[in-house]
């Protein structure tokens, strides 16, 4: 299979890494790079699990082609924590009750940190709207929604 060289920054830290042609950024992320909390749902860009902040954008990593992101800055849900502290969106989502079986939690996340990026003070239609492309088996979406508004400082 053929490679070629790329480089990227994932979580503040760069790399140079060789990809197969045909790999996409969740390969790239998972295999290449050992960043595993970026999960694979549907494969399809369907479910948002496997969500990532790639240039500043929520997408979906399973559609991306890993060639695709020479020079690119991506997000994890590895780098939402700092100095091994939980992020204010990761506590929310435990104050709130805000997953069950967490196979979906970091593209939700991610998803919500994209938003809470650039607009740190969504309206609950918003915060619905942004959250629309990742889906949960588990919980339903009141935990989830009142766990963004809590970080977004909105009061019910």
């Amino acid at each position: 299979m053929n490679t070629r060289p790329i480089h990227l920054t994932v979580n503040n830290q760069g790399y140079e890494v060789l990809v197969p042609e045909d790999a996409t950024l969740l390969e790239l992320l998972r295999e290449e790079i050992g960043l595993t909390g970026t999960k694979e749902g549907c494969g399809a860009g369907e479910c948002g699990a496997c969500t990532v902040i790639l240039n500043g954008k929520p997408v979906n990593s399973c559609l991306v082609m890993a060639l695709e992101c020479e020079g690119a800055s991506v997000r994890t849900i590895e780098g939402e924590n700092a100095d091994g502290e939980l992020s204010d969106l990761q506590k929310a989502f435990i104050e709130h009750n805000a997953f069950q079986c967490g196979f979906c939690t970091p593209g939700m996340i991610m998803s919500a940190r994209a938003l809470l990026d650039t607009n740190p003070d969504p309206t609950h239609d918003e915060i619905k709207e942004a959250m629309e492309g990742n889906l949960c088996r588990c919980t339903g979406y009141e935990a989830i929604i009142a766990a963004i508004e809590a970080v977004g400082g909105i009061q019910k």
